[in-house]
């Protein structure tokens, strides 16, 4: 009773969002924790606290498989139940469903409500599911999908309720009957099949819904909401994790591939429709508007810099008519000028004051500079110049420019 009187409380608030928000309500579904809208988790996320009496609930505020690596470690031994109602888990990756094994292994809990789980879950636990209208995504079409659902446990004081929009023909095909107990069922074509079970796994286990629709604000305050906390009460007393799914995982390598857009659009049959016609229309553009393309310009390459050339046939020459001085004075020449151009020095007197300034300027030490100097115009004096002399002064200025 006093569940339903703090279900009652929000009833008077969708009265008045119906009359101020005339046609503009938002009948996605969107498993928002913050949302007021009709498909939204704000009811059943704010009275948590009441649903699960004395257990503290705590709203998720990091990826479920950062908090199971990392958090869960300061206390290891300490049951806890993890709930999550959403679309699908979108945020799960093959390792966060390793990790949510694990964590039921060690004797915690987990309840899903998807419309559509991962075939990582289906394939380590041993189940399937058929969704009858998976195809059905319009809001019109939603509306007319009605069910009843009927809980197992006759304890209850009412455990068939009927669902008047959104309730898709989703339910658990195929499952492990050894270690599955079927807690629930819905109407199919006139069949009772099951839309929630439980799989006990290590020394917990898996609570999973095929309706996440029913735990949404819609439902809750249209007669329903005794079917929500009827069901939220097979887990057992313990500390809640209430998982919003609102953060990608900071410490795993592992990303889900989000790169291929084209398994969006096809697994949507409204949307492919739009994405071929979009390929078709792509297409008839660029068939008619080549046609009215130019011929196109031939590229005219540009003319081959053969400096580098030029200069290594003059040295080749040079050095095959043993001409050493003049090989000389034209390296000499050449490391005066670098030195005006880069040093912005004066290269008229090569005294000591520009010996100073030279190795100031390169970073030089003194020493060595003065002996290149030196060198130079020793060598500039010589009428005749060696090859072995030739060799030192190109080692010289090489060392001086690569120090």
């Amino acid at each position: 009773m006093m569940l339903l009187q703090q279900f009652k409380k929000y009833a008077p608030l969708l009265f008045f969002f119906a009359l101020i928000s005339c046609n503009k309500t938002d009948w996605t579904e969107n498993f928002k924790e913050k949302e007021k809208s009709p498909f939204g988790n704000y009811i059943i996320y704010n009275e948590a606290s009441t649903l699960f009496k004395k257990d503290s609930v705590t709203l998720l505020k990091q990826n479920i498989y950062d908090y199971l690596m990392f958090e869960s470690l300061i206390d290891s031994t300490k049951t806890q139940n993890y709930v999550s109602i959403k679309h699908s888990g979108y945020k799960y990756t093959n390792g966060t469903t390793a990790e949510l094994l694990n964590f039921v292994a060690k004797g915690n809990n987990v309840f899903l409500a998807f419309n559509n789980f991962r075939d990582t879950l289906k394939a380590s636990l041993k189940f399937t599911t058929n969704n009858l209208d998976k195809d059905v995504y319009a809001i019109k079409a939603l509306k007319k999908l009605k069910g009843t659902f009927q809980l197992k446990n006759t304890q209850f004081s009412k455990t068939s309720f009927t669902f008047d929009r959104n309730i898709r023909r989703n339910y658990f095909l195929q499952y492990n009957e050894n270690a599955t107990t079927v807690l629930g069922t819905m109407e199919v074509d006139g069949e009772k099949v099951p839309n929630f079970i439980k799989i006990h796994h290590g020394k917990g286990a898996f609570y999973l819904h095929t309706q996440p629709i029913a735990f949404t604000n819609y439902n809750l305050l249209n007669g329903n909401e005794a079917y929500a906390a009827n069901v939220l009460s097979y887990l057992p007393n313990a500390p809640v994790i209430w998982d919003p799914q609102i953060k990608s995982s900071k410490y795993q390598d592992e990303k889900e591939d989000n790169t291929n857009v084209f398994k969006f659009f096809l697994a949507h049959k409204t949307l492919t429709w739009f994405l071929f016609v979009s390929l078709i229309g792509l297409l008839l553009f660029m068939l008619f508007n080549a046609r009215r393309k130019q011929r196109p310009i031939p590229i005219i390459a540009p003319l081959k810099n053969s400096t580098v050339a030029f200069t290594q046939t003059i040295a080749n020459l040079y050095l095959k008519e043993q001409d050493h001085t003049n090989l000389v004075d034209k390296k000499i020449a050449y490391f005066l000028e670098k030195i005006r151009s880069k040093y912005l020095l004066s290269t008229a007197n090569l005294n000591a004051d520009f010996i100073e300034k030279l190795a100031s300027k390169s970073g030089n030490e003194l020493q060595r500079t003065k002996y290149l100097v030196n060198t130079i115009i020793t060598l500039n004096k010589k009428s005749e110049c060696s090859e072995e002399e030739l060799v030192v002064l190109h080692k010289i200025i090489e060392n001086f420019f690569n120090k």
